[in-house]
């Protein structure tokens, strides 16, 4: 009778430790070292293919200290496996667009981004600010603390800005390497562009060093290495990066890989809807069946990217960790 009781009891745990698709939740998982080794796996796959490609995640800047504290010693192997960081609302639009950041946000996310810079990686902010003295003043406190930045008027990322009219320290260089970016421009949202000729000459007539977008046109078209060999051109002839944006942390809905039975046959993987942005889904971003979509295999995301001859890839929801803490 003593087993028998004790063999309920145990089974009792482990039905409790299911969650409701029958997977034991993995209530003892690091979920920032998850998303750490996530990023370095991503890193050394594509560098293996190409030693230049430079890997950016954007924001879950915490993941550069070893406990994702601000005092925390740096995460060497994390800081070490990426070339930059990518870091939103910064200085402005944290709480809300074409407003300043609070000082206690902008000094906790700076410690971080800070310790980044030391290490030897770039630091990339966009901040969401639309009157032309704020753009200024984002341009001029992201250059005082040696950031390289951008002011975006829309929060769709779906347009190039009227202003400044000379870009922020526009150069005619060659660019062939992120440490001579000096301004960048983030335009992953190619709606208000008719064909991918109109998108493309838009972008041509520009002079910013570094361009991050999509793989993908609107229509569902790749950009072809044809076309991104055509995005590097400078107006003033000098050339610029292309890095494209891959989101790791939550599943689109429009994207190639999404299948249409998953609405209602979910694999383990996929996890609840993003309240503010319809049709993404968070992502158990630690199970491989997730990150062989992403990367490793010819079939994979970064693979498409690193075919089409992009210069890196731009890391999205790198801070999912968030939602599971």
């Amino acid at each position: 009778m003593k087993n028998l009781t004790n063999l309920l009891f145990v089974t009792l745990l482990f039905l409790a430790s299911c969650d409701d698709g029958g997977e034991v939740n993995p209530t003892d998982l690091d979920y920032k070292q998850e998303m750490r080794e996530f990023v370095i796996g991503i890193s050394e796959y594509s560098k293996a293919e190409n030693a230049s490609f430079v890997i950016i995640p954007q924001n879950g800047i915490e993941l550069v200290t070893q406990g994702g504290e601000e005092n925390g010693l740096p995460h060497s192997a994390y800081l070490n496996a990426v070339d930059a960081h990518g870091q939103e609302d910064l200085f402005y639009g944290y709480n809300s667009d074409n407003q300043s950041t609070s000082n206690n946000t902008n000094s906790y996310l700076r410690s971080f981004l800070d310790i980044a810079k030391d290490n030897g990686n770039v630091i990339l902010v966009t901040d969401y600010c639309s009157s032309q003295s704020k753009m200024e003043d984002s341009y001029n406190q992201n250059n005082a603390n040696g950031y390289t930045s951008f002011a975006a008027d829309h929060r769709e990322l779906d347009n190039i800005p009227n202003y400044p009219n000379v870009l922020n320290q526009e150069n005619s260089f060659q660019t062939n390497s992120l440490i001579g970016v000096s301004n960048f421009l983030y335009l992953i949202n190619p709606e208000n562009f008719n064909t991918k000729t109109d998108f493309i000459n838009a972008v041509t007539s520009t002079n910013y060093d570094l361009l991050i977008i999509d793989l993908f046109f609107h229509d569902g078209t790749a950009f072809t290495s044809t076309e991104i060999e055509q995005l590097r051109a400078k107006a003033n002839g000098g050339a610029r990066l292309l890095i494209c944006y891959m989101s790791i942390g939550e599943a689109e809905d429009y994207r190639y890989y999404w299948k249409s039975d998953w609405n209602n046959n979910q694999p383990e993987w996929l996890d609840k809807e993003n309240p503010n942005w319809a049709g993404n889904f968070k992502v158990k971003y630690w199970n491989e069946d997730w990150q062989n979509i992403i990367y490793g295999n010819n079939d994979s995301y970064l693979k498409r990217v690193l075919d089409a001859g992009f210069d890196g890839v731009y890391l999205d929801i790198v801070d999912a960790f968030e939602f599971y803490e």
